[in-house]
């Protein structure tokens, strides 16, 4: 079976660590600077007078005057989360995380070593630690898992067997679903409120009112295969870090302490020679908040020269100075070189192998900057079907 933990609002009970007071009170995560003014994660105090995420900032706090709102700490949701992955990896679960604060992995090879699938669910719940207010789910189908996990009670396991999954779908709402803020809209207005109703429509009718994307949403509702679990390889973690004894704004101290950075991340013993490919720039600012910018290089490079010129111009980014600066190495190249041809195959021409080398050498690039699921391809299955939807689909590119 698939299984799925999830801890609710992940990113704002990271943030409330700074302030753990606010807890209990009505409070709400700040809009993400440079995007529409809509709040993030609430808490329940929040949510019991009617505050919701995605709502409008000025509609949130015209609807409780007493919301407090909390600057993102988008740093360090990104360290407790990696905290928690490695919990859960030395635990023996091999997890494909989702999203910070939702990761899944399969049962079969841990059901043998913890005794039965129920104490495998609750052993990947004390691997979490109890703080988190941490649920587990586990289903035949991976968006079942997710809404078992969803609805679970803090520290509790729910299981869906199959011949029930829909059954257990029907009377849930159509927020679980992954479908944006605007579509949830559109089926509330057509008096759509839970995944049972979405499916109890035609398939054609919802493909062609919300799109590929509702067309999935419909597939997840009936209960239909939605993949399979593709465990993450763990990332060796080389970081480095610079505290200052004041708070420093001046961009020349900064770049100056980034070279510091640069240097050390590079003579690290772990590095084994390999170049980096792709870095994560992390402060913490004055006031408590966090800041982070990620560069993925064109080409893996290990030299300090060219690490500083590609990293220098975001620390121009800084909302405010700086207390704390650091660097950590999110993805190494594979090796320090590259293996060239001694012989060129028969009917291939230069032009042919710098091209195919460009384009293998881009795939990498964006893979390393938004994941493995970045690059698809197009596999025709039903060429003759009237719906231009179900004509192809989009298969992740695995060379």
């Amino acid at each position: 079976m698939l299984a799925a933990v999830v801890i609710p609002a992940f990113d704002l009970r990271v943030a409330l660590n700074l302030r753990p007071g606010l807890e209990v009170e009505p409070a709400a995560l700040a809009p993400v600077p440079g995007t529409e003014p809509l709040i993030g994660s609430v808490t329940q105090a929040a949510q019991s007078r009617g505050v919701k995420p995605g709502m409008r900032l000025g509609e949130a706090l015209a609807t409780c005057p007493g919301l407090v709102i909390v600057e993102q700490d988008p740093a360090g949701v990104e360290q407790a989360w990696e905290e928690v992955l490695r919990r859960l990896e030395n635990a023996g679960f091999a997890v494909e995380p989702a999203e910070p604060g939702t990761a899944f992995f399969e049962t079969r090879g841990v059901e043998r070593l913890y005794g039965g699938l129920e104490p495998a669910l609750k052993r990947a719940l004390a691997a979490v630690g109890s703080s988190w207010d941490a649920r587990a789910g586990a289903a035949e189908r991976r968006f079942a898992a997710l809404a078992a996990a969803s609805v679970a009670r803090p520290g509790q396991a729910l299981i869906v067997s199959d011949d029930r999954t829909r059954t257990f779908l029907a009377p849930l709402p159509l927020t679980l679903l992954p479908l944006e803020r605007e579509r949830y809209e559109q089926l509330e207005e057509l008096g759509i409120r839970t995944i049972g109703q979405l499916a109890g429509l035609p398939g054609g009718a919802v493909a062609e009112r919300l799109g590929p994307d509702g067309r999935r949403a419909w597939s997840l509702a009936r209960g239909e295969h939605d993949g399979r679990v593709r465990p993450r390889q763990p990332p060796v973690r080389l970081v480095e870090t610079l505290e200052f004894p004041d708070a420093v704004g001046q961009e020349l101290t900064l770049r100056r302490g980034l070279g510091v950075l640069v240097d050390g991340l590079l003579a690290q013993p772990d590095r084994a020679g390999r170049p980096p490919r792709k870095l994560a720039l992390w402060a913490r600012l004055v006031g408590g908040a966090s800041w982070r910018r990620t560069v993925t290089l064109r080409e893996p490079s290990a030299d300090p020269e060219r690490l500083r010129l590609a990293l220098g111009p975001k620390l121009a980014e800084l909302p405010a100075p700086v207390l704390k600066l650091r660097l950590e190495a999110v993805e190494l190249a594979g090796s320090d070189g590259e293996q060239l041809e001694l012989v060129r195959t028969a009917g291939r021409s230069l032009d042919s192998d710098v091209m195919r080398g460009k384009l293998r050498q881009g795939l990498r690039q964006v893979k390393a900057a938004v994941g493995g699921g970045g690059v698809s391809m197009v596999v025709e299955v039903a060429p003759w079907s009237r719906i231009p939807e179900a004509r192809a689909l989009l298969v992740p590119r695995d060379d």
